[in-house]
């Protein structure tokens, strides 16, 4: 098996037998489920002793319409919540931004406030549900609402389960949603990880994310390989921060896409795991077995999903969904069959969850570990996957390191002439997509609701926010931000301070000018 120079597509053979696997040794490459290099899985009977974490992506408009779809979602069966913020939450902008009239809402729930994010939380237990946050350059703060709302019920924050994605590096790989410039961004991002580690012991401090990487065009081996890169290049600050890899290392996760082509994205799954536990204990020396252990979230692709027939889509769904379990996923989400078209509908939001369902329930696959392990075909495509990420590594490190790396533009690059040479092979039809460029209809008819948040929602959000400004001590908030300017400037760990900002009613917007005071504000040069 081969792969083309510029596209993730592999040249699959006609056959496979054991002469593809010459040098395979299953005891170094395979081992059983639970031990390393957990190529096979990170627990030894996988879904037998508990299923993945169904936990589906969801937000928009206000923390008051959201909250109802968590409650929704929460009552037809599924496990863990994934919050989605909208664009102006992620870029540190207030609802009544000027910058942000017209995105209020619109990709993801606004969050202005302490009081935005209690309404959010309305009537879901912190302390029994896993809540997964997908929030970058303002995550200090957005965690800073949730553990003062904590605080504010009662519930201490050993007992509170989920992940921040605080994965900074891959926004300016690929995603764009930074405010800082990259050393800072790490600085607050090895802050967040330091106070967690002892406070809060069972939050996931980082969502290490190749599915943007991948979503902006990456291939599987580049999605893997720039994932990794960044990973490394955290565990490096962190350490040189003084901390201990083992101390932190076992609440890292990862978050990964599931695409099209089935057997790659099965195998790229189980590359990942082997990778990540010979780069830990090897390169990064580990000691402790559970710092080894790749844990992760996966995500079926927007990328791939059509507004043309978009009914196709449940089935596109499904494929990448049973490959995210064929490969060992941890949790899953599974993306709408109206993703091209609008924010799911509380229609499309129930199927998606029920895939999950029926796989779990139905199909058989969860009642053993690693069920294609052995396969000639899969483990050939494996041990490649692995190689040529192995590959990118060594090439990222002889550039000087990640950093380096994205400052010259190197990764983006190589993810734009992938996303090109895909965009090609489809537009010259050497791959087909059914709907698209093949198997057209002619008039198309859509048979189900497209869900569209009402407009009245971002006036809304903008009255709430401003009643606030009016209400709250702003003697107390300008104190609480002059002490976050003082912790940032004397080099103090930014958590306490952000903490007692946003419960004196200190806004997202507020505080990220403060932060942008100190840090400044990046703005991407690549030199070509």
């Amino acid at each position: 098996m081969a792969f083309s120079k510029k596209t993730s597509e592999p040249t699959i053979k006609k056959f496979y037998s054991e002469a593809d696997l010459k040098n395979f040794d299953p005891a170094v490459e395979l081992g059983r489920p639970g031990e390393f290099p957990f190529t096979r899985g990170i627990y030894p009977t996988m879904y037998r002793g508990r299923l993945w974490t169904m936990r589906q992506y969801a937000g928009f408009g206000t923390a008051r319409e959201s909250n109802k779809r968590y409650r929704y979602l929460l009552s037809r069966g599924q496990t863990g919540l994934s919050i989605a913020f909208d664009l102006p939450t992620q870029i540190g902008l207030d609802s009544d931004d000027r910058l942000a009239a017209g995105e209020v809402g619109k990709a993801g729930v606004a969050i202005d406030s302490l009081e935005d994010m209690a309404v959010l939380f309305e009537r879901i237990p912190l302390d029994k549900v896993s809540v997964s946050m997908t929030i970058n350059a303002t995550a200090a703060v957005i965690l800073a609402m949730y553990l003062a709302l904590a605080e504010k019920r009662g519930i201490p924050w050993n007992a509170l389960a989920g992940t921040i994605q605080n994965d900074i590096l891959k926004e300016y790989i690929a995603r764009g949603t930074y405010i800082f410039p990259p050393r800072p961004s790490l600085r607050i991002l090895t802050d967040i990880v330091s106070f967690c580690q002892t406070r809060v012991p069972k939050w996931n401090t980082m969502s290490i994310s190749g599915y943007h990487i991948r979503e902006a065009g990456a291939t599987a081996v580049q999605e893997l390989a720039f994932t990794f890169a960044n990973a490394v290049a955290y565990l490096e600050a962190l350490t040189a921060s003084g901390l201990d890899v083992d101390a932190f290392a076992p609440r890292l996760s990862f978050f990964l896409a599931a695409h099209n082509n089935f057997l790659e994205e099965v195998a790229k799954f189980r590359a990942a795991r082997r990778i990540w536990a010979r780069l830990m204990r090897d390169r990064l020396k580990a000691k402790n077995p559970n710092s080894w252990k790749f844990r992760f979230h996966t995500q079926t692709s927007g990328v791939t999903l059509l507004a043309q027939q978009p009914e196709n889509n449940v089935t596109r769904v499904a494929l990448q969904a049973l490959a995210a379990v064929l490969g060992g996923t941890q949790s899953l989400h599974t993306n709408s069959r109206d993703e091209a078209l609008a924010l799911p509908s509380e229609e499309s939001a129930r199927i998606a969850l029920r895939t999950q369902q029926i796989i779990a329930h139905e199909s058989g696959v969860a009642g053993t570990a690693d069920p294609l392990g052995g396969s000639y075909c899969l483990e050939t495509l494996t041990d490649e996957i692995e190689s040529k990420v192995g590959g990118y590594l060594k090439k990222i490190d002889d550039m000087g390191g990640t950093l380096k790396a994205i400052e010259s533009g190197y990764i983006q690059r190589e993810i734009q002439e992938s996303a090109y040479a895909d965009q090609k092979q489809i537009q010259e039809k050497k791959r087909i997509v059914v709907g698209l460029n093949e198997y057209a209809e002619e008039k198309e008819r859509l048979n189900f609701k497209i869900y569209y948040p009402p407009k009245k929602l971002e006036q809304e959000q903008i009255g709430r926010l401003r009643r606030l400004r009016k209400k709250r001590p702003n003697s107390r908030v300008k104190e609480r931000l002059e002490e976050l300017k003082y912790a940032l400037d004397s080099g103090q760990n930014l958590m306490p301070p952000l903490i007692k900002a946003v419960k004196a009613l200190a806004s997202l917007g507020e505080i990220t000018n403060v932060l942008k005071d100190v840090f400044g504000e990046y703005q991407e040069h690549i030199s070509i």
